[in-house]
């Protein structure tokens, strides 16, 4: 019987489900920046800006970032520090696109390399960066732990991983205002304004499907890092995992 992984609710084979989250990327990627700023008001610009705060990242550090999409993390990066190598990789054509014209439009394509990539195999040699980052893309991957091995493997000795991931709220009735939002207005969102509600109810689907954040620290660690801890943001709907190789 061959194996079969989530798409949302659903079960898929694995070798379509990579095709199908391109399909809903290709599907949104013209209205991606507005949706995001419509679903949480704006605040993933917030969170994004809190990642790079808590990474410690220095002049003269080499950065990958995985599922790179339109590039709101390498331009907080590229804004804060002059000398630094930011490489923007994501495995969907046209939202890479998206993001070396920002680039080049808001002109830091200077300090940033594009590369169309998967995740799950890094075409990178080992020890390659001194940070990696990944801002709402994990829970995309087919394969989560060959992903986190693969960042492992790119990263320097005392390097660290950061993962910000929508996650699981701690407080009961948050979960349940959370949900009936998710459900209920997130694909009408998608409906309105990017003309695609299914996009939308497979991206709530994942989010529910995605580890919450003890075991996705447990998963980190087993991939090899020697220590994780995770930070929650409003009340754990999205959190922050702070990884060290």
């Amino acid at each position: 019987m061959s194996k079969k992984v989530s798409f949302g609710y659903k079960q898929v084979e694995v070798k379509d489900k990579e095709g199908m989250v391109a399909e809903v990327f290709t599907s949104v990627h013209k209205n991606y920046d507005l949706m995001n700023d419509l679903m949480s008001a704006g605040m993933h610009r917030i969170w994004k800006r809190i990642l790079i705060e808590i990474s410690e990242i220095s002049e003269g550090d080499t950065v990958l970032d995985i599922a790179s999409g339109t590039g709101d993390i390498p331009k907080i990066i590229s804004d804060q520090l002059d000398d630094i190598d930011i490489f923007m990789g994501d495995i969907n054509y046209e939202m890479l696109s998206l993001g070396r014209d920002r680039a080049i439009d808001e002109n830091f394509h200077s300090k940033t390399s594009f590369f169309q990539l998967s995740g799950e195999n890094l075409p990178f040699i080992d020890e390659s960066f001194n940070l990696i980052t990944i801002g709402f893309g994990l829970r995309n991957f087919t394969n989560k732990e060959n992903g986190l091995k693969e960042m492992h493997r790119c990263l320097k000795e005392n390097s660290k991983l950061l993962i910000l991931e929508f996650s699981k709220p701690t407080n009961t009735v948050l979960s349940q205002i959370y949900d009936w939002y998710s459900f209920n207005i997130l694909p009408k969102l998608g409906e309105l304004f990017a003309n695609d509600s299914e996009s939308y109810k497979y991206l709530a689907e994942s989010i529910r499907m995605h580890p919450a954040q003890e075991d996705l620290k447990k998963m980190i660690i087993e991939s090899g890092f020697k220590d994780c801890n995770y930070y929650n943001l409003l009340n754990g709907i999205v959190a922050i995992h702070v990884a060290s190789k």
